[in-house]
Parts: C-alpha cells; sequence; structure tokens
C-alpha cells in the first residue's frame, strides 16, 4: 500500500467505511447469483480426452446424449402403469429417448431409462423430471443428470450448514481473541473478501466455466484469511499504541511491518493455490482460481478496512488487561529459548514423528467421483443403492466405445475382437449411429477403478483393426484419462509450486536457506494432512461421526486441493514468523534472541489465526459430499499441526542450529535483492513520514 493512499485512509476513515458498505451491497447484488450460475457436475476429467472426445462423437451423430441420463425406478411391474410412467417421461423437455430397462430380479419393480437431447442441459431436465413425479410415491427418479443436480443443490444447502456451525463459534472465538469492539474488524474484513470474491468469479465464470464446489472454499478461505490477517493487523497495531499512543503514527507504522507481511503472506497462498491451474481438469482449475482470487481480495480488504477502522476506533482498541498478552508472549519466548538449547534432538524427533505420521499418505488409493459421493437420503443415492442390489448387470461397469469407419466389416471385426478380451462380459453388437459412426457397449468385470477395467480400456485404445477409428468412453476410461491427466501434469506443478514459494519468500527475506527449508517442512506438514486423510477416509473411519460412505480409496483431486491448500496455510503461517524474526534481527537483536522474541510476538497470534482457520474450513466436514468433506477435514489437520508442532518446535529448532546460516546468498543473490526485494520494516524516508503524519488530521 502506498503511503499516499494510506495517508487518505486514515485522514478520513468513515467515508472509507461507507464506501465500503456501498461495495459490499452492489458485490451481494451482482457477485451473490453466482452460485446459482456454476457447473454443478463434471470437471473431473480433461475436456480434450479421449472419453470426452467419444463423447461428443456419439452426440454429434445422434444428437442425444450416449448413455441415459435418466434411471426412474417404478416399484410396479404392472404393463399399464410402467407404460403411463413411460409417457410422462418421454413428455419431459429435453428427454429425447425413452427405454423400459426389465424389471428387477425379485420381479417387483421396473427401470425406465430416459436419453437427454444432447444439447439439453441436465440440470434442468432432472429438476422437471423430479417434478413431474413428486407426488408418485412409487416412483423415484436417479442417473447421473439427477445425481448432477443434487450434488450442486447440497452444496448450497451445506453452504448453508457451514456457516450456521461457524458463523457463531468464529465470533465467539473472535470475541475471545481479538476482543470487545476489535471482533467487528474481522466480521466486516470477512464478509467484504467473500461478497468481493463472489463478484469476481461472476465476472471470471463469464469467460471460464466455474465448478460450484469452488464456494466452499471461498467461503472456507475467505473467511479464515480474513480472520488471520486481521488478528496479525491488529495485534501489531496495539504494540504501536503502546509505543505512539492513538495517533496516525501508529497506524503508519502498523501498515508499513505487518501490512506489508499481509501482502506477502497473500502472495504465498495465492501462487499456491494458482498452481492447481496447471491441471486440466475443471475442477481443480476452478479450485486454483477461486483461491487465488480469495487470497488477493482477502488481502486488499484487510489492507483497506483495518487502517481506517484503527483511525477511527484509536485507543479504544487496546486491551483492558495487558498482562495476559504479556504472560503468552512470555510462555512463547522461554519456550523458544528452551527448544533451542537442544536444537538437534528436538528437531530430529519432530521430524521422525511427523514422517511416521505421514507414512499412510503413501499407501493411498485412488477411487473416482461415483455414486457413494451422493448423500444417502437424495434419490439418485437411493436408485444407486437399489440398482446394484436389484438388478442384473451388478459386478460390471460399462465401457462405450464410438467407432469411426467407412466399412462396416471393419467394424464388425474390431468389435468381435474386443468383445473376445479378458474381462469383457456379453458384448452387444455395435450399432450404426450414422453412416461413419457407431457405439459399441462392452459390460467389464468389476468398478471403474478396478484393475481390470482400466486394462480393458488400454487394451481397446491399443487395438488397431485398418480402417477404424474407435474412442473409448465410460467410467473407466474416464478414470483412465484422469489419472493420465494428473501423473502428466504433476511436475511441471510441483516445480512451480515449489519455484514461485522460494521466490516470495527470497523476495521477503533475502536468504536461500529459509526459503528452501520453509519448503522442507511444509511438505512434512502436508504428508502428516494427507496421511490423516488416507487414515480416516481410505480406511473408512469415523463414518457415524462424519456422514460419509467409504469406498476404498481416496478421489485425487481431493488429493490435490488439500495438498495445495495445506502447502499454502503453511508457507502463510511461516511468513508471519519469518517477517518478525527478520524484523527482529534487523534491529540489531543476536540470532537466537531474535528467534526467540519474534516467536514470542508471534505464537499466540499464529495460535489463535489457526484455530479460527481450523474452525472456517473445518466447517467443510460437515458437507453431505464427501469429497469436499475431505479437502476441510485434511486442511484442518495440516493448519493445527503447522501452528502447533512445525511454528513452535520445528522452526526455532532449525533456526536455531543454523544461526548466522539462515540468512545465507550467494553475493551475487544478496546484490541483486537489494535491488528488487520488499524490505519488511518500514521503508518511508524519515521526512516522508513526518510530512505525512503533520497533514493527517
Amino acid at each position: 500500500m502506498t503511503l499516499t493512499l494510506l495517508h487518505r485512509i486514515i485522514a478520513r476513515p468513515r467515508r472509507v467505511l461507507v464506501g465500503l458498505f456501498l461495495f459490499v451491497l452492489v458485490a451481494g447484488a451482482l457477485g451473490g447469483p453466482v452460485a446459482g450460475a456454476l457447473d454443478s457436475s463434471g470437471g473431473f476429467v480433461p475436456g480434450d480426452s479421449d472419453s470426452a472426445r467419444a463423447v461428443e462423437r456419439v452426440e454429434a451423430a445422434t444428437g442425444l446424449a450416449p448413455d441415459p441420463g435418466l434411471a426412474v425406478l417404478v416399484d410396479d411391474t404392472d404393463p399399464v402403469r410402467v407404460e403411463e410412467v413411460s409417457d410422462r417421461l418421454a413428455a419431459v423437455d429435453g428427454v429425447a429417448q425413452v427405454t423400459p430397462g426389465g424389471p428387477s430380479e425379485d420381479g417387483t419393480s421396473t427401470l425406465v431409462l430416459g436419453t437427454l437431447d444432447a444439447s439439453a442441459t441436465d440440470d434442468d431436465v432432472a429438476a422437471d423430471a423430479i417434478e413431474e413425479f413428486a407426488d408418485d410415491g412409487d416412483v423415484t427418479v436417479g442417473g447421473g443428470a439427477t445425481a448432477g443436480l443434487q450434488i450442486g443443490e447440497s452444496v448450497g444447502e451445506d453452504l448453508a450448514r457451514a456457516e450456521l456451525f461457524a458463523m457463531p463459534l468464529l465470533l465467539l472465538l473472535s470475541l475471545l481473541f481479538f476482543g470487545g469492539r476489535a471482533a467487528l474488524l474481522p466480521l466486516v474484513v470477512g464478509v467484504t473478501t467473500v461478497l468481493g470474491t463472489f463478484l469476481t468469479l461472476a465476472g471470471v465464470n463469464q469467460v471460464y466455466g466455474l465448478s460450484v464446489f469452488a464456494l466452499n472454499l471461498v467461503i472456507g478461505l475467505g473467511l479464515g484469511l480474513a480472520i488471520d490477517y486481521t488478528l496479525f493487523l491488529l495485534t501489531r497495531y496495539r504494540e504501536e499504541l503502546t509505543r505512539h499512543g492513538p495517533t496516525p503514527a501508529a497506524v503508519v507504522a502498523t501498515m508499513q511491518t505487518a501490512g506489508r507481511t499481509v501482502v506477502f503472506s497473500a502472495a504465498t497462498v495465492a501462487v499456491a493455490l494458482v498452481t492447481l491451474t496447471i491441471f486440466p481438469m475443471g475442477f481443480l482449475k476452478s479450485m486454483g482460481i477461486a483461491g487465488a482470487v480469495v487470497a488477493v481480495v482477502a488481502a486488499l480488504a484487510a489492507l483497506v478496512v483495518s487502517p481506517a477502522f484503527f483511525a477511527l476506533m484509536g485507543a479504544r482498541l487496546q486491551r483492558r488487561s495487558a498482562g495476559s498478552g504479556a504472560a503468552a508472549e512470555g510462555r512463547w519466548y522461554r519456550l523458544s529459548h528452551a527448544v533451542m538449547r537442544r536444537p538437534g534432538r528436538v528437531a530430529a524427533a519432530t521430524a521422525v514423528v511427523m514422517v511416521v505420521l505421514s507414512a499412510p499418505a503413501l499407501r493411498a488409493e485412488w477411487t473416482p467421483v461415483d455414486e457413494t459421493v451422493v448423500p444417502t437420503d437424495q434419490s439418485a443415492r437411493i436408485v444407486s443403492d437399489r440398482l446394484a442390489d436389484e438388478f442384473a448387470g451388478t459386478g460390471t461397469t460399462p465401457v462405450t466405445v464410438a467407432i469411426q469407419a467407412d466399412d462396416g466389416r471393419q467394424v464388425a471385426e474390431y468389435a468381435a475382437q474386443a468383445g473376445g478380451l479378458d474381462g469383457v462380459r456379453d458384448a452387444a453388437e455395435p450399432v450404426a449411429l450414422d453412416d461413419r459412426t457407431w457405439q459399441l457397449a462392452l459390460p467389464v468385470e468389476g468398478s471403474a477403478a478396478g484393475e481390470r477395467a482400466q486394462e480393458v480400456v488400454g487394451e481397446l485404445r491399443d487395438l488397431r483393426v485398418e480402417g477404424v477409428d474407435a474412442l473409448v468412453a465410460g467410467p473407466a476410461a474416464e478414470f483412465v484419462d484422469q489419472q493420465a491427466a494428473i501423473s502428466g501434469s504433476l511436475p511441471l506443478a510441483i516445480a512451480l509450486l515449489v519455484l514461485l514459494t522460494l521466490l516470495v519468500l527470497w523476495l521477503m527475506t533475502g536468504s536461500v536457506v529459509l526459503p528452501l527449508k520453509a519448503v522442507v517442512m511444509n511438505t512434512l506438514t502436508v504428508g502428516v494432512a494427507l496421511g490423516a486423510l488416507t487414515f480416516v477416509y481410505q480406511d473408512g473411519r469415523l463414518t457415524g461421526l462424519l456422514g460419509y460412505t467409504p469406498n476404498g480409496g481416496i478421489e485425487p483431486t481431493d488429493f490435490l486441493v488439500a495438498a495445495a491448500l495445506v502447502f499454502a496455510l503453511s508457507t502463510d503461517y511461516g511468513v508471519f514468523l519469518l517477517g518478525r524474526i527478520k524484523e527482529e534481527r534487523e534491529a540489531g537483536l543476536s540470532e537466537s534472541e531474535a528467534v526467540a522474541t519474534g516467536l514470542g510476538r508471534t505464537g499466540s497470534v499464529v495460535t489463535a489465526a489457526a484455530l479460527l482457520l481450523a474452525v472456517a474450513i473445518g466447517a467443510f466436514s460437515t458437507s453431505s459430499i464427501s469429497f469436499i468433506q475431505q479437502i476441510g477435514v485434511a486442511t484442518a489437520v495440516g493448519v493445527l499441526v503447522d501452528a502447533f508442532v512445525v511454528r513452535s518446535l520445528l522452526v526455532p529448532s532449525l533456526m536455531g542450529l543454523l544461526g548466522k546460516w539462515n540468512w545465507w546468498a550467494p553475493m551475487w543473490l544478496r546484490r541483486l535483492h537489494d535491488r528488487v526485494g520488499l524490505s519488511e520494516g518500514p521503508v518511508v524516508p524519515a521526512e516522508e513520514r513526518a510530512r505525512v503524519l503533520a497533514d493527517t488530521p
């Protein structure tokens, strides 16, 4: 923030807050409806993958979706009743074809399948179908289109539930940690952050379609970062009040120190999350875009609202009882010195424990997004479960091949070889869609995530028949394409994550050692968080408490989002601590004293911020969608481990071991940093600061 802008904010705080109020109204009006405009399904498979192109080929040839999007279960086998349901389903706008799927194995129910027009909007068709049969107690509407609709609706309900769970607790904790009137500050910044991000994403969505799941990240991370940044700024302002009193000088000193740290913190969070956009899946791109935007908006909101709030409230923000704060600083100060008396032992013991806790992540098994993510009380899940229990075909996964050829005999040869592959059961005859396009349905043993189904997909893609161009689709093919996209993009994403983090931390510290050390510590924290994710969700623990259905693995994009979030927030807290240590060191303290003083000044702040952020993001665990739950649980674990273990034990022990080498950099890099680096302390010339302060009422 420039000094001129800061001067204007301090001079007219009421005008700034009125302007902020108007912005929030506009952002709420224009950005609030964004939830209804975001995509509620898909995004887990690259749009240019073979499986996606196969779907496009079938749709282009027939004008229909390749698979039925509606599965309507009728608790009756009377042909008259089944025909009536079929006719009503066919009358739903967007349903192009209705096919009776036959009776259940016990002869008590009948399945009717509805195929959608390729140009229809799945959510709209599913909503109309559900409404059509809302009064029919013997009819249950399911299928992929219904699942997508109900997942999207569940996300909206989950957001409301998370807010009801988190907001009272956040307000209570804010009153405890901020105290009195100051508790208004995170509330104002949090609302501004969330609505400002909604407004930004509404604009982004016009250019690139975003996933509705990104809204969970906006709410949780937006509130969490708003609280973090305002708590850090408020704590520093209270320090400056003791030095300068309730004057503009206290605000300027706060923003020139803690304000700069907030800028670096937001940069580290944004660059970590933006690396998710490297992956070609819409879900990951949406999470990366939303995460980067919310970090930037949170910092801007905190840097504008906080100085206006400080200037307006002045001495009223000072804590009545300073003794508890001093005692807390003393405890963290003494802990730091205690750790640095035996730095090698503490560092080794802490690292070993974190490695052990990370071990479960190494046995993670990947599973796709399937029907188990739909809440058990939703009609799509009810139909899915009943189809698995009551209808033939259990134990197979559908594989669809979209074939183009000039000669039907070539297609027949391909179909014969495909039907003979190990694991393929009762292959159907290829169906001509137009003059050059055929569709071949192959039921394959096992689940979409099973080894046999994925091997069949690979064998089909390797199968060569002259004159035949075959594209493979279906759940197993989509899962194979997702894995290939992740493995192909992961090295670049990791390299970019590490390089950008190193760059931002180098700009802040001038050291090459501290950024490298931060990356190593962040990796340990990520390992612990992902280990907890595997231990709970893959192993099927705490199902009663969390209310999810285990499927024997972890959805891989969840793993990536959780890893990026934990890495980002670990760097975030590291910036808070390193910034203060650097400041104390530059003020003339010895290496060990700077570390102890820095930890003393920030220890309680980081701990409080971690608790608040864990509540904000941990509210994801109340979601009825299991892969949203997983992100919340992993991130909350990572944040708490980082604040209570890494910052209190690993950071001081490693800094104590390295001493002055913490700040080492090659001379040429040091000279470069002197030219381009950004100092953490006040950098405004004394005469300029004096002029601004003199001109400020």
